[in-house]
């Protein structure tokens, strides 16, 4: 697979990677759904296996995916080869004690977290350590306050490098004005396409590595759902408005001709498509088999798409 650098990190990663939000299973915050509903174990672990075989090495989950099942899974299938991998975890999001969804992103707070999430993981480090979704002005001042920990951490070899997996496309564009960290997280696909016209020209000025995340907008641009679509109350997507499902579906039906022009499935199309940009160091679509994940892992071994192409999917979905 194809390698680049995540940003200033140094990091070297190819650049397809694995998302595994939907393997932690159901979770919810504030009764709200989180995961992607049920999910059976061998099948993530067999899921795991095949992008690891195929050669992706960077993985990206958090404390919230599975409510912490996501980085145990991780432990159980790479414990034995924590050197071969790139692991990337996040933190900021709790139940408190009444059931409510909170964000803490203080320095003492996120010590603590990233100590539970080493315990996790069974290993001394993370590669990557990102504070899960500040959305608000305040979250992300408090955010920026929890630099002297988290480079405390980074110096007692807890954490490789650190960043923010952003809410607001302005937040990245602040945390490259701030300074802050090394990595940007964004949602960014071919049908969410905010990032392109200021923060990735930005990260790649400033060398932040850019990690695109929701990469097949929550498995739409596959091209299998119907803007009729249902999903289980556990399932995240169960909050899609019918407007958005609606608007989606049409955006995709526009570009399934160009995926069989150019002989692409659509999942390797949307892909394709964020890679294009060489702002980005590793996008992130999640695989619930193997066979997912072997589908992905060979989108890093593909021609690049031609500028031609880049341009026709854009004018197809605008």
């Amino acid at each position: 697979m194809r390698a680049r650098t995540l940003g200033k990190t140094g990091i070297k990663v190819g650049e397809v990677g694995f998302g595994a939000w939907a393997i932690g299973g159901p979770a919810e915050l504030g009764g709200l759904a989180v995961g992607w509903g049920e999910v059976d174990d061998r099948d993530s672990i067999r899921a795991l296996e095949a992008a690891f075989d195929e050669g992706i090495n960077f993985y990206d989950t958090a404390d919230v995916y599975g409510m912490g099942h996501s980085e145990e899974l991780l432990a159980r299938v790479f414990g034995k080869r924590r050197a071969q991998v790139v692991i990337a975890t996040k933190g900021g999001n709790f139940n408190d004690e009444a059931g409510q969804w909170q964000k803490n992103f203080t320095g003492p707070f996120l010590a603590g977290k990233v100590e539970e999430s080493l315990r996790r993981l069974r290993t001394d480090y993370i590669d990557l350590y990102q504070l899960h979704t500040p959305r608000t002005d305040e979250e992300y001042r408090q955010a920026l306050g929890s630099a002297e920990t988290l480079d405390r951490l980074v110096e007692q070899g807890k954490l490789r490098a650190y960043g923010l997996s952003i809410g607001p496309v302005e937040h990245g564009l602040r945390q490259i004005g701030d300074g802050f960290g090394a990595t940007i997280q964004v949602v960014y696909n071919a049908l969410e396409r905010g990032p392109e016209e200021k923060l990735l020209p930005a990260a790649k000025e400033a060398n932040y590595g850019v990690i695109p995340r929701v990469p097949l907008a929550s498995g739409f641009l596959t091209g299998k759902y119907t803007d009729d679509a249902r999903f289980d109350k556990r399932d995240h997507r169960s909050r899609l408005t019918a407007e958005q499902k609606k608007d989606w579906v049409e955006k995709v039906n526009r570009l399934k001709p160009i995926a069989k022009e150019l002989g692409l499935t659509m999942t390797q199309l949307a892909l394709q498509y964020i890679l294009a940009s060489d702002a980005v160091s590793v996008v992130i679509p999640g695989a619930r088999s193997a066979d997912q994940a072997r589908q992905n892992a060979a989108v890093g071994k593909l021609p690049p798409l031609t500028d031609a192409a880049v341009r026709k999917i854009r004018q197809a979905v605008e």
